[in-house]
């Protein structure tokens, strides 16, 4: 126990139940050993970096960004601020900056965690709803992407699928049947209005670049809603790593 603070666990279990993100493949688990053979228990996972919750580096979408060791301790904990928003957003819904500074404080150089509220759609939760979770979430568009270079966030927490608008991945395309009610909902004939083909998933094609890159799947207890906390993303110190699953934790001084 940290003298002085409470510590709150931010990360989704992890299994071979969790999905993977959409395309992807979900993870395997073994045992390759076993008690009743061997005498000891050994397992063997295979799985997809962007299972559960997860870091997304910047070699993710960027050949010559830093892989997930060069990423700094002291960059990957720091100060953060909880974004409540879910009473402001719904299926479909884009976020806005305006949004956030409506309920915290956001400083130069902050983590930020935006709680859209899609958590209680995640896998393991009696809410459970992958199409929600995945491919309904909200989601911001290019005001959102520059607010957070203007504010040079150090990284982002998100409790849904995705950092970007499910509109604005490959979602839109395998899922037709979506994208027609998401346009219908945002009010458009065509979604290129509103996420035009050269912002195409901008949250990591325009912000990964800068050094603001994520974690997606993450949770937030209620109790830090909208507080100011210090927040420590743990990811493997993974050489060549675009992305790796990671431990999240706050920490809120008592």
């Amino acid at each position: 126990m940290l003298d002085g603070y409470e510590m709150y666990d931010l990360t989704q279990p992890w299994s071979g139940d969790t999905p993977a993100w959409p395309t992807y493949d979900n993870p395997k688990v073994w045992y390759e050993k076993s008690l009743d053979t061997e005498k000891v228990n050994g397992q063997k996972i295979e799985f997809m970096n962007h299972t559960g919750t997860h870091l997304d580096g910047e070699k993710h979408f960027v050949a010559s960004g830093r892989d997930i060791e060069e990423v700094p301790l002291d960059e990957l904990v720091s100060d953060a601020v909880v974004a409540d928003i879910s009473d402001k957003v719904g299926d479909y819904d884009i976020y806005t900056s305006e949004m956030i500074e409506d309920v915290v404080d956001v400083q130069e150089g902050d983590i930020l965690f935006i709680h859209t509220g899609y958590q209680k759609h995640a896998w393991h939760r009696e809410e459970a709803d992958p199409h929600r979770f995945f491919c309904k979430h909200p989601g911001p568009n290019k005001e959102f992407a520059e607010w957070c270079q203007e504010k040079n966030l150090n990284y982002l927490i998100l409790d849904c699928g995705s950092a970007d608008h499910p509109m604005n991945t490959v979602i839109r395309d395998i899922r037709p049947e979506l994208a027609d009610e998401a346009a219908d909902h945002l009010g458009v004939d065509d979604l290129d209005e509103v996420f035009p083909p050269e912002g195409y998933q901008l949250m990591h094609t325009e912000l990964f670049p800068e050094g603001i890159i994520h974690v997606e799947n993450a949770q937030v207890p209620e109790e830090l809603l909208n507080e100011r906390v210090q927040i420590g993303t743990f990811p493997w110190r993974f050489r060549g790593g675009e992305s790796s699953v990671s431990r999240v934790v706050a920490f809120k001084e008592t």
